[in-house]
């Protein structure tokens, strides 16, 4: 580039920058405040076993674009596995993974509005349409959505530019 060129010189992409840290490995979504206390097995877990993470409270009736920009970004952020735990028609874990290529394990979460106990998250988490795939853990199950986070991210999951593992032998 020469110096009649100004106008061409590279300018940074400040948007751009934020995405330089590596972000958290899990990223973990409820619906609601008071689905908090059921998705904190999950935190716990990742914490113990020194796995970044962070908690975010998304709604898919209140807040689609919110969530459609978290599973859109979530990978430039340097999220490898999102767990979405939701209650009653539980649209979130599927809301979520309509808009990214990550693995999302859903957590059907109970409420007092649950009906059947919970069946009603279980089956919405369950019956994802072709193309759209969920992965659901037990109901309440937040501390093995974490644990299967963790298996996936052993996978070879993890930052761009981390080592795969071994090969299995037999």
């Amino acid at each position: 580039m020469s110096q009649a060129e100004p106008h061409l010189q590279e300018v940074p992409f400040p948007i751009l920058e934020e995405f330089e840290d590596a972000g958290p490995l899990v990223g973990i979504l409820i619906g609601s405040e008071s689905d908090r206390e059921l998705i904190e097995p999950a935190v716990e877990e990742l914490n113990e076993r020194a796995i970044s993470n962070e908690l975010q409270v998304l709604s898919a009736h209140r807040d689609p674009r919110g969530v459609a920009e978290y599973g859109s970004t979530a990978a430039l952020r340097g999220v490898r596995v999102i767990i979405a735990g939701a209650g009653m028609s539980a649209a979130l874990p599927g809301a979520v993974a309509a808009y990214t290529e990550l693995p999302v394990i859903g957590v059907p979460l109970t409420s007092s509005k649950s009906a059947a106990g919970g069946l009603d998250s279980i089956l919405a988490i369950v019956q994802m349409p072709p193309g759209v795939p969920v992965a659901c853990v037990s109901l309440n199950g937040a501390r093995n959505a974490a644990i299967l986070a963790a298996k996936i991210l052993a996978q070879g999951g993890g930052y761009p530019g981390t080592p795969s593992p071994p090969p299995l032998t037999a």
